[in-house]
């Protein structure tokens, strides 16, 4: 059963608050399949030209959503790698007209739409200073893409509500297929993602008790470290552009050094636990929470769920770490979607944003 179905409760689908949201959630298995049959030629294509380059560096330009997979899209090129990056400061170049030496450096720009005003022109300043550019949008036809030496569709189809789903998880897939074939690799075990998505989307009526706890929070704290980090920025981002909860989200690491201090024992706290050397690096970071009396809750494998207040088992055995993030953020944003119709509000209009948001 569709996400949308479980969500009707008998009313007509034109009437439901959050129904394009809930839509779009839905389709991602079926994007995820697009990605993996129809996009990854063209993905390949783009990872062998940006390979005869040979870059020393890379640059992730992003804003939003965009940023968080632009961060995963981090870690997989530094861990996969070995490239350092990082993640750039567009106002150096588009309000303080800083033109850095970029020979022989990746400047990837991953945005969505690919139409804001800086992601454009700081792109432009990037391959004036003789960088390699790369746009990562879901919009081959977008001033982002013509600007860019190198372009890679998302192929995720429109998106209608203002909250990214869909996109975000195709951005993943797509930076991780780039990064394959970077290192020479065929993307295989992204494979059982489709199937794997459709058994987390079915289980809303788990995610809808889960938001229960959370109807009435005046903030929440997030957390994960390694490949799950992005999970916990990206979580945080939905729920406060849909619920408008203050959500804060840590690196379980940077949570230590400071903000651990606020926790207490009506502090919900969400821990994306990946199954792998993030979540390993994360457990004394649960044990600290669960010193503190922390309500919390776990997003990851079944034995960190057990020793949980709550949580939601990832069917995460035998996928590999780096591939886990696309599989994680599907309850939380169906999280963010529950918990905002729990509040009397409609996800798919978020008050004060627009769906391309244009900076400068």
């Amino acid at each position: 059963m569709s996400s949308v179905t479980n969500l009707s409760g008998g009313h007509g689908e034109s009437e439901l608050p959050g129904r394009i949201m809930a839509g779009e959630m839905a389709e991602q298995p079926a994007v995820l399949r697009r990605v993996l049959e129809a996009g990854a030629p063209a993905i390949r294509e783009a990872a062998e030209a940006i390979a005869a380059k040979r870059p020393r560096f890379v640059l992730l330009t992003a804003r939003g959503t965009s940023d968080n997979a632009a961060l995963y899209a981090k870690y997989l090129l530094e861990v996969r790698l070995g490239l350092p990056c990082g993640l750039t400061s567009m106002s150096t170049t588009t309000a303080y007209g800083a033109r850095p030496d970029l020979r022989d450096v990746l400047v990837v720009t991953v945005s969505q739409s690919g139409g804001s005003p800086d992601l454009v022109a700081s792109t432009m300043a990037a391959r004036d200073a003789g960088a390699i550019t790369l746009a990562v949008t879901n919009n081959a036809d977008s001033p982002l893409a013509a600007v860019s030496e190198c372009h890679v569709d998302i192929l995720a189809g429109p998106e209608k509500a203002l909250p990214a789903t869909k996109t975000y998880t195709a951005s993943l897939l797509s930076l991780y297929l780039l990064v394959e074939g970077l290192s020479g690799g065929d993307g295989a075990p992204a494979t059982v993602l489709p199937e794997l998505a459709e058994r987390v989307l079915a289980r809303g009526d788990e995610v809808r008790q889960l938001a229960a706890r959370y109807r009435f929070a005046e903030r929440m704290v997030i957390t994960s470290r390694g490949y799950g980090y992005p999970t916990a920025k990206e979580a945080a981002l939905k729920l406060m552009e849909t619920s408008y909860i203050p959500a804060l989200s840590y690196s379980g690491a940077d949570l230590l050094h400071g903000p651990l201090a606020m926790v207490d024992n009506i502090s919900p706290v969400i821990a994306v636990v990946t199954d792998g050397k993030g979540g390993e690096a994360l457990r004394p970071v649960l044990e600290r929470l669960r010193g503190r009396g922390a309500d919390l809750v776990v997003i990851g494998p079944e034995a960190q769920v057990a020793a949980a207040s709550a949580g939601f088992v990832l069917p995460t055995a035998g996928v590999p770490e780096e591939l886990q993030p696309i599989l994680e953020i599907l309850p939380l944003q169906r999280l963010a979607y529950e918990i905002t119709i729990a509040r009397g509000q409609d996800p798919d209009a978020p008050r004060a944003l627009a769906k391309v948001t244009q900076t400068r």
